[in-house]
Parts: C-alpha cells; sequence; structure tokens
C-alpha cells in the first residue's frame, strides 16, 4: 500500500475529514491530497513521501512509524542522512499571486525539507520555477528554497512581486536612483525600476533564494 491508501483508508474508518487530518498531522491539506492521489502534478509520478513525512502521518493515525513503515510498498524517499538529521518541512508553492498569502492551502504543490537548524532562522518556503528567463543555472521545474524577507542585498537572487502580478525570480541590483531584476537568460532583458516606481507599481521583495534543488 502507499502512504496515502493508509492514510484514505485510516481517514474512512474514523469519519475523518481531510482537515482534522491535517490538523493532526501537521501536515497540508493539498499535500494530503496529493498522497491520497499518488501522482505528483508537475511529474505524474508517483509521490514518494519522506521518513519525516511517514512520521507525522503515524503520529496523526495514532501508531508507531515502524508499524506504519512495515506496510509501505517501498516507494519512499529513505537514505541515512534523513534518517538521522532534525528537518523541518516547508511547502513547495506553485505560484504566488497577489493578495494570496504565501501559505495559502491552494498554491501548495508538495514539500520539501530543510535542516532544522536553518529553520530556527526565519520562515522558509518553497517554489516552483516555471519558464527559461534563469537557465543555465535555474531551470523550468526546479524548486528553490526562499527565505522570507522583504529586502535583500545587492546581487542576491530573490522572490519579487511587481505590479500586483505573479512574484518572479531574479538577481537584485542595487542602484542609487532604484533596483533592477535581472534575469540569467541573457534573452531577456532587465527589468528597471526607479524609487517612484517601486512605490507605486509597487515593486515587493518576498524573499531571497537560499538553495536550489533541481528536478530530474
Amino acid at each position: 500500500m502507499t502512504l496515502g491508501d493508509i492514510i484514505k483508508e485510516y481517514r474512512d474508518e474514523h469519519s475523518m475529514s481531510m482537515d482534522v487530518f491535517a490538523k493532526k498531522s501537521g501536515l497540508s491539506k493539498a499535500y494530503i491530497s496529493l498522497l491520497e492521489k499518488n501522482k505528483h502534478p508537475k511529474t505524474g509520478k508517483p509521490i514518494a513521501p519522506s521518513i519525516s513525512i511517514i512520521k507525522q502521518s503515524a503520529k496523526a493515525m495514532n501508531t508507531d512509524f515502524d508499524s506504519l513503515f512495515k506496510k509501505l510498498n517501498g516507494n519512499v524517499t529513505v537514505n541515512e542522512s534523513i534518517k538521522t538529521r532534525k528537518a523541518v518541512t516547508i511547502n513547495v508553492l506553485g505560484r504566488v499571486a497577489a493578495g494570496i498569502p504565501i501559505n495559502a492551502i491552494e498554491e501548495i504543490i508538495d514539500t520539501e525539507e530543510i535542516p532544522e537548524k536553518l529553520a530556527c532562522t526565519g520562515s522558509f518556503f518553497g517554489l516552483l520555477i516555471k519558464g527559461d528567463s534563469m537557465e543555465p543555472r535555474i531551470c523550468d521545474g526546479d524548486i528553490v528554497i526562499v527565505k522570507q524577507q522583504s529586502d535583500a542585498e545587492s546581487g542576491d537572487i530573490v522572490i519579487a512581486m511587481v505590479n500586483g502580478d505573479d512574484a518572479v525570480c531574479k538577481r537584485l541590483k542595487k542602484y542609487a536612483g532604484g533596483i533592477a531584476l535581472i534575469s540569467l537568460n541573457s534573452k531577456y532583458e532587465p527589468m528597471m525600476f526607479s524609487m517612484e516606481e517601486i512605490e507605486g507599481k509597487p515593486v515587493k521583495i518576498l524573499g531571497k533564494v537560499i538553495e536550489l534543488r533541481g528536478k530530474f
């Protein structure tokens, strides 16, 4: 059985809604739905839950990790580093749109883990990259780990909201009279903004990209 099969069976047996299971496990409702469907929305491949996800699910079902793990069919992400390290699960978003909070459930498409030590330094989220503007370093379908912050240093790669549109991933360049949001792909022109445009459009920094997790 897959973890999603087990969760669905448990919920049915206990007349438990997905919302309640989400609260008990600490997983998002959207990710629980992905587990039960067992199909990644981007790749179409089966979901391979991590050790951390299995532990959280076991807790919600009032069982121990070993008992739950034995029921699984082997499609899990297991290695010694994940077993031994202390990790925190963060949400991966498909998009960040104007007026939608970063933790909006309907935008969550997956989860990733970051070290507990890193998680203690602030709030983090993952973002699915779309398009080729940051190639060759960051490609379409990659996941970036983002630390939420409203400012960054010149040269940092950031997630920014421009004019109320969906957030973009760009390199930040600061000037005396404004900023530029620069694509790594040279076929795209830099997005230049004066201080007045930053206030008026507005242009907002949502976070700094601290890690790239490529998808193969």
